[in-house]
């Protein structure tokens, strides 16, 4: 199988204190790969040591395409979009710092896919929380990334905006793109996960399709599952 994103025993050490301890990570074109765990857990060291946003001092990371920083979309919980700026007129800002030039057909077409058309000449700040989710969405894709990471993309928003969040999410791994997103809802990731990875005071404590977790730990539900495997960090 070929693996856009391949992190192996990947370390971080902060002083006398171990943050992610031997975690392993990888996606392949079309996957969806959802990263679960505590606040604190080394969730969000580990997906920044892979974007090289964070240094690390140890293990590895392979990367499946020739220019990751041009091939990686990152949405960030919060994106500081443009003050004064239309949602049409933010996207060709943030192409131009990839060095593309979007049209107006381009930039039209990525607001249709993330269902913003209607927003095009809105200023940003502005839009709806859910819309401005989107937005972000769309900012990560003015490069056509082959991989794209989410960090809770659906967090505090409306069971509408959730939806239709979701629904993108579904459509760019069915177009190949390779997704892989934090969430603390656990419906949300069996709805979309392909594969779970359940990290816990800096390790991988569980991995794989929902089902097979489910029928490996005896687990009902999700919600149930995590419950369980997080217990003895709850003490």
């Amino acid at each position: 199988m070929t693996l856009l994103i391949d992190a192996r025993n990947l370390v971080k050490r902060y002083r006398d204190r171990i943050a992610v301890s031997d975690v392993s990570l990888s996606v392949a074109p079309g996957e969806v790969v959802a990263v679960i765990g505590p606040n604190g857990a080394g969730k969000s060291t580990t997906l920044e040591m892979i974007l090289r946003l964070r240094s690390r001092d140890g293990g590895e990371v392979r990367y499946g395409c020739a220019e990751p920083r041009r091939e990686i979309g990152v949405q960030l919980q919060s994106t500081p979009f443009f003050p004064g700026l239309t949602a049409a007129e933010n996207l060709r800002v943030f192409a131009a710092f990839y060095g593309r030039r979007l049209s107006r057909a381009e930039t039209d077409e990525l607001l249709v896919r993330c269902r913003l058309q209607h927003a095009a000449r809105t200023e940003a700040s502005r839009l709806s929380g859910g819309e401005q989710k989107r937005l972000a969405i769309a900012v990560a894709l003015v490069h056509q990334p082959r991989a794209l990471f989410l960090d809770e993309p659906t967090a505090a928003l409306d069971p509408r905006a959730r939806h239709e969040i979701r629904t993108l999410i579904r459509e760019l791994a069915q177009g190949g793109t390779a997704v892989v997103f934090t969430s603390h809802d656990m419906e949300e990731v069996g709805r979309l996960a392909d594969r779970v990875v359940l990290i816990v005071n800096g390790r991988v404590w569980a991995e794989g399709a929902p089902q097979e977790l489910l029928e490996r730990h005896g687990a009902a539900s999700l919600d149930e599952l995590y419950l369980n495997l997080t217990a003895e960090e709850a003490v």
